[in-house]
């Protein structure tokens, strides 16, 4: 099946440049290019693509807005966030609003494909060494969590609150199972189990409710 792509950057280079390097890839097609954010999210509702790879600083409409308008609307596009690790510090607003994960501008190519193809598969890109370096910090900031009283979380169980914390850390399911001693399959299950009970979209959104809800200590 050949996944149809969405590149949403005011950098008319790189917008090119990853045509021309998903081109020699048969199941990555780029069906449209948006300069901002505000083409991006009517590009999604002439195109129906299958991901949208968004840059979040552009001009007229950021990435961020633009996230939170594809995501809340009919379109079943996921939004995989591309951003600049040591310079954006808008990476927690940009998964509050729907994305699925983000991959940065200067990873492998080879990254950056799969993380495409992971979107696109229905998971979120959310690696645990991320998860640590990036959404502990931002979670953290005034600025990207005005909201300081914690969220309620009901309708799950003691071990299900356990593993909800555990991927709040960025634990893979195969370092839950470890870490509760269950297997990897029971720890899999829990997961989704959560993903149920909590109508959340993806895994980076049981992250954000498990910082929410106070169940992560976050760095100082």
């Amino acid at each position: 099946m050949t996944i149809r792509i969405v590149l949403a950057d005011d950098q008319p280079l790189v917008r090119s440049g990853m045509r021309v390097l998903m081109s020699d890839h048969p199941d990555l097609e780029v069906v449209g290019e948006a300069a901002n954010g505000s083409e991006a999210v009517r590009l999604v509702a002439e195109l129906d693509p299958d991901v949208v790879v968004m840059d979040i600083r552009m001009p007229e409409m950021d990435g961020i807005e633009a996230t939170r308008l594809i995501t809340a609307g009919p379109a079943t596009a996921r939004v995989l966030v591309l951003t600049t690790f040591d310079e954006d510090d808008h990476v927690y607003g940009a998964l509050r609003a729907g994305a699925s994960g983000f991959v940065v501008k200067d990873m492998a190519l080879d990254d950056i494909l799969a993380a495409v193809r992971v979107v696109a598969a229905g998971d979120a890109l959310i690696a645990p060494g991320v998860t640590r370096r990036l959404i502990a910090e931002f979670a953290g900031r005034p600025a990207a969590a005005p909201e300081r009283t914690p969220r309620t979380v009901e309708g799950i169980t003691e071990r299900e609150r356990e593993v909800l914390a555990l991927v709040g850390r960025g634990r893979s399911n195969t370092e839950i199972a470890e870490d509760l001693f269950i297997s990897v399959a029971t720890a899999k299950s829990h997961v989704s189990r959560l993903l149920t009970k909590l109508n959340a979209r993806d895994r980076v959104q049981l992250v954000i409710t498990a910082y929410e809800a106070g169940l992560v200590t976050l760095p100082r």
